[in-house]
């Protein structure tokens, strides 16, 4: 049910006496991104997966772990190919929509994005080899083509959120009459904060792979293929994401120390404190309703100790905040509680799950449990997602935080961009649709016994004698 004031947050996003392009501008980078983020997931977290399955099938002699290795890099280089569509896209997103922006610290985020351009180009050549590399090469060569994968994958994705993380807390750079001089990019390239927010988001990426992975093979499981493969096939990926998952908390904690003192704003939208309150409560839930807060659920305290550290420092609240200085309250609210619920509930999962193998009891037996590791991989993507709402539109109404703001960055553009970004939508959807299907056929194929496609995409082939 919309609230009054989730209105108001919506039409503040809208900014009505802001430039006419803004609200698409926004809802087109919110789809891209929010679309390519999934997949450059498995671009920096399935490469380890593969890598480990490999190395078990070389060090174990075990038929099953090479099969599965195999399998997933065909995977992989399916989700290689829609995912380099995707970045493309978004390559060319931030000069078009975002002009004001890159024409005035181009010079400042031009290091960060030129190595992400070198480490995809290097990931996808040794895509390549190691996929094509099979039968070909001697095993232990070819099982260590995944490592520059891995690596090159880890640093573009850092080079991405470290341009992410300078918007967050600007530095490099110098402001002389509205011109930007003294660049410096290595600061921006590692700028005090791209460190700890890559980390979040490193973890997070392997929460969404693996248990994406481990839930396709739980979602086979309960379809009674019980065998070595699904088994085997589900607790590598799912080691990684409990590993992940009862890690995030924690990163999730400390990139939030100081929070109050870089961007206030924020920290009292995630808290939703409308005032300063001192020892500040944890609110679950709620949103703001005419100034006020409704529904939420008060404990007492908690608020000061998990976001100041203390039992008393109070939460900065938004009465400390000018309101046109305010981010959109609820939106942000509910994103990072979103973030935080499913997070908590996938580690507390995780852990129950090895106690309980710790006891002697196998989970993998039970149906109900199937039907949760099955599920673990959406509530996966949804808290990453809900995480990046948190993340961006509680940065507003700055772009780059202190310096820009959002309107001042968008191109002065009209409704064309409503039709781009219907177009958009329906070249991701088109997208998502052919993922589904290659990846749909080719398990299929798999199962049917046909253990060495020709390629991730080629068509069945067609036997002319008959």
């Amino acid at each position: 049910m919309l609230t009054p004031d989730l209105v108001v947050d919506a039409l503040q996003l809208a900014g009505t006496a802001e430039p006419a392009g803004l609200l698409p501008a926004r809802q087109q980078m919110a789809l891209s991104l929010g679309w390519h983020i999934v997949l450059a997931c498995f671009g920096v977290a399935f490469p380890a997966m593969i890598f480990v399955m490999h190395l078990r099938g070389i060090r174990r002699e075990d038929p099953v772990a090479l099969g599965l290795a195999r399998r997933w890099a065909k995977v992989s280089a399916v989700l290689f190919a829609i995912g380099a569509v995707s970045g493309t896209v978004l390559s060319f997103e931030m000069g078009l929509l975002w002009p004001g922006l890159m024409g005035t610290y181009g010079d400042v985020l031009g290091l960060p994005f030129a190595f992400e351009g070198l480490a995809f180009f290097l990931e996808a050549i040794f895509l390549g080899i190691y996929l094509y590399g099979w039968g070909r090469m001697p095993a232990k060569r070819h099982v260590l083509m995944v490592l520059p994968m891995a690596i090159t994958g880890i640093v573009g994705a850092y080079c991405v959120v470290a341009v992410n993380a300078w918007m967050n807390v600007p530095t490099g750079f110098r402001l002389v009459g509205g011109e930007v001089t003294d660049v410096q990019p290595w600061a921006v390239l590692f700028n005090q904060h791209a460190f700890l927010q890559f980390a979040h988001m490193w973890v997070g990426a392997y929460m969404v792979a693996g248990f994406s992975v481990a839930g396709v093979y739980a979602a086979g499981m309960l379809r009674g293929r019980r065998d070595a493969h699904h088994r085997l096939g589900f607790m590598v990926p799912f080691v990684f994401a409990s590993i992940a998952a009862v890690t995030q908390p924690f990163v999730g904690h400390v990139l939030g120390f100081g929070l109050d003192e870089r961007q206030p704003a924020k920290l009292a939208a995630f808290e939703l404190a409308e005032t300063t309150e001192s020892p500040s409560p944890l609110r679950l839930g709620g949103v703001v309703v005419d100034g006020e807060v409704v529904g939420a659920i008060d404990i007492p305290v908690l608020g000061s100790l998990i976001a100041m550290n203390s039992l008393d420092d109070p939460v900065p609240g938004l009465d400390t905040i000018p309101e046109e200085d305010r981010p959109p309250v609820n939106i942000t609210h509910l994103a990072f509680q979103t973030m935080v619920g499913v997070g908590t509930l996938l580690a507390a999962g995780v852990t129950w799950f090895w106690v309980q193998r710790w006891r002697g009891r196998d989970l993998l037996t039970k149906r109900w449990f199937l039907r949760a590791a099955a599920a673990a991989g959406p509530l996966a993507v949804i808290a990453l997602e809900a995480g990046w709402v948190a993340t961006e539109v509680g940065r507003q109404p700055w772009v780059v935080y202190g310096v820009m703001r959002t309107p001042d960055a968008v191109g002065d553009y009209t409704s064309a961009l409503w039709w781009l970004l219907g177009i958009s939508a329906l070249i991701y959807a088109g997208m998502t649709a052919a993922a589904v299907i290659v990846l749909r056929s080719m398990a299929r194929r798999w199962r049917s016994g046909e253990t060495d496609l020709p390629s991730p995409y080629a068509p069945e082939t067609v036997d002319s004698s008959s």
